[in-house]
């Protein structure tokens, strides 16, 4: 269909923009990116992360379940799951022939050698850091 018979105007729309080099910007992209990013905290070599405000509960004092929560452990395994598949060291004895990275990564949290620390945080700006080995599996 040629433009003239469809009648549009390709220059008007909002929200497109055009530059020289036929390259496009599309601003609704962008507003969809932004809300689909995850916040992510990252850690430091402190254990530190980047909230300012927030403070840490003590150990005896925390207040949040003991168990790993079914979200927490999807984000667990996934995680884990896509260290192994890029070669990441793997803390238990496999058997041969073994090579799912799903199934290793469940493996080492039932026997509880995840590296991981997860940080719940508070509505009261603090936050709980529990180790992955600490937490029980329902």
């Amino acid at each position: 269909m040629s433009d003239e018979e469809y009648g549009g105007d390709d220059k008007n729309d909002d929200d497109i923009s055009y530059d020289d080099n036929n390259n496009y910007d599309n601003e609704f992209e962008e507003e969809e990116i932004n809300e689909e990013e995850e916040e992510i905290d990252i850690l430091d070599e402190e254990g530190k992360g980047n909230k300012k405000n927030s403070k840490e509960v003590d150990k005896e004092k925390r207040i949040t379940t003991e168990y790993l929560t079914k979200y927490e452990k999807a984000r667990v395994l996934g995680a884990r799951a896509l260290q192994i598949s890029k070669n990441a060291p793997v803390m238990i004895n496999l058997e041969p022939g073994e090579w799912n990275p799903l199934s290793i990564a469940e493996k080492e949290l039932k026997d509880g050698k995840i590296p991981f620390i997860i940080r719940r945080y508070l509505p009261n700006n603090t936050y709980e850091d529990w180790k992955v080995n600490e937490l029980k599996l329902d």
